[in-house]
């Protein structure tokens, strides 16, 4: 597969003063360099001997460390500025405490499905968006840790590239603002897609 147009992109300096490995100069040598990360941190959350709560803020922490941090200095610390998308970063925590809260009410007293309850509590983490960057890939697996925890298949995600643009993205995407107009429906679909 062709790399996306955007692969030899510079990276913008003030993202780049975060980052770890000197080498990293074109957004496609980041790519590539946060996929072996992150495939660290998802054999961590995912081991079989990992009993861990993932419904705690350590864990969520944790996990987005173990992802990201052997390329961002800043892994696993909540953003300190507002995006183009989420909460008011001064709100992250307790948004954050909020949604741990209720997905623990949720299992707790088997409010819905697993699948519904696992694609609602990614569609509000996202939705707080609390790191400056990395918060789909390692909200998509907050939702898998959940599955796994109650002996559910980790979703498939449209089986594409969430990563890049092209038609998974779209599609994750139009899911993610139906859900945001309270249609949790394409989200479903679309996660076991």
């Amino acid at each position: 597969m062709a790399d996306p147009p955007d692969a030899a992109t510079p990276l913008d300096p003030d993202e780049a003063a975060g980052l770890i490995p000197a080498h990293i100069r074109t957004q496609a040598e980041l790519n590539e360099w946060e996929q072996t990360n992150i495939l660290a941190g998802q054999k961590w959350a995912l081991a079989r001997g990992n009993r861990a709560d993932p419904l705690t803020e350590a864990f969520v922490r944790e996990l987005h460390r173990r992802m990201f941090g052997g390329t961002w200095r800043w892994a696993g610390t909540f953003r300190t500025s507002d995006k183009n998308i989420g909460v008011d970063w001064r709100q992250v925590g307790v948004r954050l405490k909020d949604l741990l809260d209720d997905a623990h009410y949720w299992l707790e007293h088997g409010t819905d499905p697993i699948d519904e309850l696992a694609a609602r509590f990614h569609h509000r983490l996202v939705s707080i968006h609390p790191f400056a960057n990395g918060n789909g890939r390692h909200a998509r697996l907050m939702a898998d840790c959940l599955l796994a925890r109650r002996g559910a298949a980790p979703f498939s995600w449209g089986r594409g590239d969430l990563v890049h643009a092209g038609t998974a993205r779209d599609r994750y995407l139009a899911a993610l603002r139906a859900a945001d107009a309270g249609d949790i429906g394409p989200l479903l679909e679309f996660v076991r897609s």
